[in-house]
This record gives structure tokens, C-alpha cells and sequence, in this order.
């Protein structure tokens, strides 16, 4: 069965785009720790980061790199912190937070937006690249 994000992937689910390559999909955290938080994903479907082919695993990292610059042009940052965990969906997924504190890498305070809120966010991080 397709993961949550190859749902995502595919169009199944909906999501706010930043970036799209061939192999590679960014797009926001629809529950994020900061504004801009961004999840950037292989298309393909493999559960843990040290699983991936050497090659995916390096293009994952410059794919990340890329929106992780894009994400401090566009959102008002101390810095962008990258955090791979990926408990919650079994997909490999490299979380770009933008940071104003040390509480926004912790997972335990959220940012609420409106749907119009994350579209504006998205464009304008997808501007930068």
C-alpha cells in the first residue's frame, strides 16, 4: 500500500508545492513548527534515510540543500535547521524548519495557518529556486 506521501506524490492527496524534480518532492508541513516548514521526500518510496541508494541519498541532500536556501530568502529566519526522524510516515522525509529559537526544532509548539496562508508561503519559498 502507498504511503501517505507517494499519495502526495501522486496527486492523490493535495499539498503545497515548493519544488519538484524528477526524483525529489518538497512540499509544506501541513502541521508545521514554524511558518515554511517543509518536508523534502524522494519519489521513491523507501521507509528509513540509510536505506536509499548512495545516489538518492545525495541528490535527497542537494534537493534539501536547494529548498533550504530558497526557505531562508523567502521566511524571516535565524537559520533553517534540517531534522530526519521519520517516525510518523514510513517515507523517507528531510524535515527544513526555519528557526527563530530552539523551541521551533522541538516538535512541541505549532504554527496555525490558513490555507491561504500556506499557498503565499509556498509561492513565495518556490520563488527563490
Amino acid at each position: 500500500m502507498a504511503t501517505l506521501f507517494t499519495k502526495i506524490i501522486n496527486g492523490e492527496i493535495p499539498s503545497y508545492k515548493v519544488a519538484e524534480s524528477e526524483d525529489f518532492y518538497a512540499f509544506l508541513d501541513i502541521n508545521p513548527n514554524s511558518k515554511g516548514h517543509t518536508l523534502c521526500i524522494p519519489k521513491k518510496e523507501v521507509d528509513k534515510i540509510f536505506d536509499l541508494d548512495e545516489a538518492t541519498y545525495t541528490g535527497l541532500m542537494q534537493f534539501s540543500r536547494r529548498v533550504a536556501v530558497a526557505i531562508e530568502n523567502a521566511v524571516p529566519c535565524e537559520r533553517v535547521g534540517m531534522s530526519v526522524i521519520g517516525l510518523e510516515v514510513p517515507h523517507v522525509h528531510v524535515h527544513l524548519i526555519p528557526l527563530h529559537t530552539m523551541e521551533n526544532a522541538r516538535f512541541t509548539h505549532k504554527e496555525k495557518l490558513s490555507p491561504s496562508e500556506f499557498e503565499t508561503i509556498a509561492k513565495k519559498i518556490a520563488s527563490y529556486l
